[in-house]
């Protein structure tokens, strides 16, 4: 935040830090005293992940234990750049800006419906909004959008199963609490199939099982841990109801209890459909259109949903990756980096949107 705040002061663009905590707020020719006026949001985020770092690099993080493994600082340093541009350019601008650096976008409740509690979205108004992510999977000097729906909604199941722990050759003595899991478990996916629409994509995964028992010791608990996601609030409500209706039977049929908390995460994303075709015709002319190219679904989530959820919205990816450089680590690994290139193309991508207005 206090990095973010002194390039803004150094160029002599208006902000506000310590919007949610340690987000922060600048405004390009725009009176953010004016409610009344329109503006177009650019947002980038500013949170690491826990890993340790494994690149040898000049940029490598300084916090052990810590690091940009998802391109967070790529996000920034983009943002950054394009607000010295665009600051020394704000007469050329059709509409104003609104420079968002938010904060916790990698854990629940998600920092983007913080910073809109804080009214991130007022004063001026922000009409429509417009964010990047870094792409690995796809070599630099190229850009990835999808129109409509892109990526999931985001929960975490945290389950813990109560039974009678005992010996292993007196099962009948015993509630077994690692059967009890299993059969929650298969039951709920088997109604997943059976009643998720077919045109709704969803994932159920656990990949957490834990219960401190031996080869001929029954344990008394057991914990289990999964992630949820889909792209459609129906159904997502409804699977809610199927995990906790399992999660009664099955406890009634062993006699034991199966505890479930399901932490509502982000809602799924999606692309404001004239806005992403704007954006792919923008950059068409900007770039080519051999560099743009159409994504698949995702089931990955962001919290950039939660402005989707209330206005207009274009999410789009940019290529980072270089196959002949050895740059080609996924996000979240303690190797990810990028070509620095991207960071050009980045900023050219944002003030060519921010000046097309």
């Amino acid at each position: 935040m206090l990095f973010v705040s002194e390039i803004l002061s150094r160029y002599g663009i208006e902000h506000e830090t310590h919007v949610a905590e340690t987000g922060v707020v600048a405004w390009i020719g725009a009176d953010h005293h004016t409610k009344e006026q329109a503006c177009i949001g650019l947002r980038a985020d500013l949170d690491a992940l826990p890993i340790q770092e494994e690149n040898d690099v000049p940029y490598k993080s300084e916090v052990d234990g810590w690091m940009h493994a998802c391109g967070h600082d790529v996000h920034t340093s983009i943002l950054l750049g394009s607000a010295v541009i665009l600051q020394a350019n704000r007469n050329e601008l059709k509409q104003p800006l609104k420079l968002i650096f938010q904060p916790g976008e990698e854990m629940n409740p998600g920092g983007a419906s913080l910073m809109m509690k804080a009214g991130v979205l007022h004063d001026p108004t922000v009409e429509k909004m417009y964010a990047l992510h870094v792409f690995p999977e796809m070599e630099v000097g190229n850009l990835g959008l999808r129109s409509g729906l892109y990526m999931a909604s985001s929960d975490e199941l945290h389950v813990n199963i109560k039974g009678v722990g005992g010996h292993g050759a007196l099962p009948e003595k015993c509630v077994n609490p690692i059967e009890m899991g299993a059969l929650w478990m298969s039951r709920v996916k088997a109604r997943f199939i059976e009643e998720c629409p077919e045109a709704v994509p969803h994932v159920l995964t656990f990949g957490r099982f834990e219960a401190l028992g031996s080869t001929n010791v029954i344990p008394s608990e057991a914990q289990i841990k999964g992630t949820f996601r889909t792209m459609d609030e129906s159904w997502r409500a409804k699977a809610y109801t199927i995990l906790e209706k399992e999660a009664v039977e099955v406890s009634t049929l062993f006699g034991g209890q199966i505890d479930l908390t399901i932490s509502k995460g982000y809602p799924f994303l999606k692309n404001d459909e004239k806005l992403t075709e704007d954006v792919k015709v923008l950059f068409n002319d900007v770039f080519g259109p051999e560099q743009v190219h159409e994504l698949a679904l995702r089931m990955t989530a962001e919290d950039f949903a939660f402005y989707s959820q209330e206005i207009p919205v274009c999410f789009f990816r940019l290529g980072v990756g270089n196959k002949e450089k050895g740059i080609t680590y996924a996000v979240h690994h303690p190797r990810f980096n990028i070509d620095s290139d991207a960071l050009k193309m980045g900023m050219i991508a944002m003030c060519s949107i921010a000046f097309e207005g």
